[in-house]
């Protein structure tokens, strides 16, 4: 079930792990990794193509109000978009752009925040992006990819 279809999150924003598809991680490495960065995230609907490869998965993490959905794309409007963010990127990014360039596959990772009930005592409580940042750099780190923030067109974690 995607969050889209759960009226407890409001969805904030997208973001990109642009990596080469032969890259493409086995569902249990990701898995395995994604356990490893908090005991409190919630892993479920854990899907894997027929090869056991990474197909996607929803992580809740109740202490951040968040949650993220995270899934495999691959194919031409990958390359298309990695296109134009290396134009984005300019020769101001140079070696980055042309690694962007190339890539022909994405997770694309979904950021939601939990909406409190009214009158819950953690009404107060905001969003706290650290599940974001951290899966993103994980994400990057077992694809050998880079995080992206497409709206601005910035790197978010450089893992090499």
């Amino acid at each position: 079930m995607s969050m889209f279809e759960n009226n407890r999150y409001r969805w904030r924003e997208t973001y990109f792990v642009l990596f080469h598809s032969s890259d493409r991680p086995a569902l249990g490495l990701v898995e395995q990794t994604l356990g490893r960065l908090n005991d409190h995230y919630q892993l479920k609907e854990l899907r894997a193509d027929e090869n056991g490869r990474f197909e996607s998965l929803t992580l809740l993490s109740p202490d951040d109000f968040a949650a993220l959905d995270i899934c495999y794309t691959t194919g031409e409007e990958v390359l298309e978009q990695g296109a134009e963010l290396a134009e984005e990127m300019g020769r101001s990014e140079g070696e980055t752009a042309e690694r962007v360039r190339h890539c022909d596959a994405r997770f694309d990772v979904l950021h939601f925040e939990e909406i409190p009930d009214p009158g819950d005592e953690d009404e107060e409580e905001m969003l706290d992006p650290s599940a974001l940042l951290l899966v993103l750099k994980a994400l990057a780190g077992i694809t050998n990819g880079l995080a992206i923030d497409p709206q601005a067109g910035a790197i978010v974690s450089d893992e090499d």
